[in-house]
């Protein structure tokens, strides 16, 4: 991996995400380098972008500006993660993500996470003091940990992840779990479901679940989606969402469907995720 430093302008930046006032990314690039990630995507420098996963930049300056922004910004949700992982690796050194929580927090803002890795367990103090102002969700596409390895290749296993989120649901914090991207032959199957909506009830999370977005990247045949880019388009989702909502429903899980069909009188994330 390496490690590029930056500077930047802003610290927070308006969401379009449902729920969320801002986002916050301390860094740029992710080491997980998860193969169907579409952040790459929102990076400018092109050498994160085309070397997804193997360069990182860390934004030294974030922590200053973020104090300056604080005092004039209307309180509010700050999405921490809304692009890429805020407990990838490099913040076990540079504790970018615990710095600027701390200072938001402080401030009043309620922050709302999103990971994959079970480092934020090293911050579990600081979330637990303030858990009325905090909720953590785990992207966790699958409990497979030998499956999810090729998807996923350098993030926390998903069983760890299922570790974490019961230890900070056990503290009381309020914790939902992302179930996605949903790939077709990977984790659409009904175990999988199960699995997942089983941790949910376990650990009082609700679901969020959201299907594959195909993008341009990867159409190029070497891209291990390229095989199932025409399934993914021609897949019975109204069908898939039916049915998974009817299996949170058997489980008294609350369930949040992503992609249903987009209309005048409901949100779902399939409106601001593109």
């Amino acid at each position: 991996m390496k490690i590029i430093f930056i500077n930047v302008k802003k610290a927070l930046s308006r969401s379009g995400l449902p729920d969320l006032d801002y986002a916050l990314n301390p860094y740029m690039g992710c080491y997980h380098g998860c193969i169907y990630c579409y952040a790459r995507l929102y990076t400018w420098i092109k050498e994160i972008r085309e070397n997804w996963g193997e360069i990182i930049a860390v934004k030294k300056n974030l922590i200053n500006v973020l104090e300056k922004e604080i005092k004039y910004l209307r309180r509010g949700i700050v999405g921490v993660g809304t692009i890429t992982d805020p407990y990838q690796p490099v913040e076990a050194i540079y504790r970018l993500t615990r710095k600027s929580i701390e200072l938001l927090l402080s401030h009043g803002f309620h922050i709302s996470i999103q990971t994959k890795n079970t480092l934020i367990l090293r911050d579990i103090d600081l979330l637990t003091k303030h858990k009325h102002s905090v909720d953590v969700g785990f992207t966790i596409t699958s409990l497979n940990d030998k499956k999810s390895r090729i998807y996923e290749p350098k993030a926390s296993p998903p069983s760890m992840r299922a570790y974490a989120l019961k230890q900070l649901s056990s503290k009381g914090i309020d914790t939902w779990i992302f179930y996605g991207p949903v790939i077709p032959g990977y984790n659409d199957d009904l175990d999988t479901r199960i699995k997942i909506i089983e941790l949910a009830r376990e650990t009082g999370s609700k679901i969020l679940i959201d299907r594959i977005h195909i993008k341009k990247f990867m159409y190029n045949r070497s891209h291990p989606l390229h095989k199932i880019l025409f399934i993914a388009r021609n897949y019975p989702w109204k069908r898939f969402i039916y049915e998974t909502m009817k299996l949170c429903r058997k489980y008294n899980v609350d369930c949040i469907p992503g992609f249903a069909e987009p209309s005048k009188n409901k949100t779902t994330l399939d409106s601001f995720i593109q």
